[in-house]
């Protein structure tokens, strides 16, 4: 698979890159940006999975994250892939919450949709062959965190892929697209009206039937505007509570859904995952 460098700098004594591939599974080129921090040649590093929130793209967390002195202290890749298909041949919607940049990490299903968006796939098999291959990534010590939009694939791609990754945190995270305008609007348009098959996509239905986490850190701003109608961070709590689910589920008192709120904890996030992904 031919890797595409767009841009590399040096930052945190490490590099930070941003490439471009050709995508089988969405039939497109796809954008993703990678950290990697110093380190002794032929050592690998653990790896963290950010995936980000509706209408943004890799950029977002790159610029403003500010995770990068955590990673170089720590030793940790950070990999933050797209949203969305992209590409004038790429359908997309009028509005914001569907479509490109909303991409909700689901394999469609849907005619209008089924040819290009298959994130799941994407994020879950096509990217991580391209990390092992192409970094110094040790694929056995796997994190993933994510905001919104993301923080709903973060806690998803987790629960459904026991053992994979061995630390899971998420910022803002839409808990239960069953149970949300968000959700119930992409999960239609993406899937169908069969809710039944919207289960494998949502975090709280996946821990009612019985997928589970080794921990699970989530940090929700009490001053989120998207808390009370889309993201409904109680449904979270009441599932692990319900399941024996250990979780610490914090509500920042102030905090609202923006990189503001995010880049206060991302340090502390990753230092949580590396504790996690220390050792062999």
């Amino acid at each position: 698979m031919t890797l595409e460098t767009g841009s590399e700098n040096t930052a945190h004594g490490g590099v930070q890159g941003v490439y471009k591939h050709a995508s089988a599974a969405t039939g497109t080129d796809m954008t993703f940006s990678v950290f990697v921090p110093d380190h002794a040649p032929g050592v690998k590093l653990p790896v963290l999975w950010y995936l980000s929130g509706l209408t943004c793209t890799p950029a977002n967390v790159t610029e403003k994250g500010e995770f990068r002195a955590a990673c170089a202290e720590h030793g940790i890749i950070f990999v933050a892939p797209d949203t969305s298909p992209r590409g004038d041949d790429v359908p997309d919607d009028d509005s914001w919450d569907f479509g490109k940049a909303a991409g909700f990490y689901v394999n469609a299903v849907q005619p209008a949709w089924s040819q290009h968006y298959h994130m799941r796939d994407y994020v879950e098999k096509e990217l991580p062959e391209l990390v092992a291959s192409a970094f110094p990534a040790e694929m056995d010590r796997q994190g993933i965190t994510g905001h919104s939009m993301g923080g709903h694939g973060a806690l998803t791609v987790s629960l459904r892929n026991p053992g994979r990754f061995r630390s899971t945190s998420a910022f803002s995270p839409i808990v239960s697209p069953l149970n949300c305008p968000w959700g119930e609007k992409a999960m239609t348009g993406y899937l169908g009206p069969d809710r039944t098959a919207w289960r494998e996509y949502d975090a709280c239905a996946l821990i009612e039937d019985g997928a589970r986490l080794p921990d699970l850190l989530v940090d929700q701003g009490t001053a989120d505007g998207f808390l009370e109608g889309q993201l409904k961070t109680h449904l979270l709590q009441e599932a692990c509570d319900a399941a024996g689910q250990k979780a610490t589920i914090r509500m920042q008192e102030g905090y609202d859904h923006s990189y503001y709120f995010i880049s206060s904890f991302l340090a502390e996030h990753v230092g949580w995952h590396a504790q996690r992904l220390k050792g062999g």
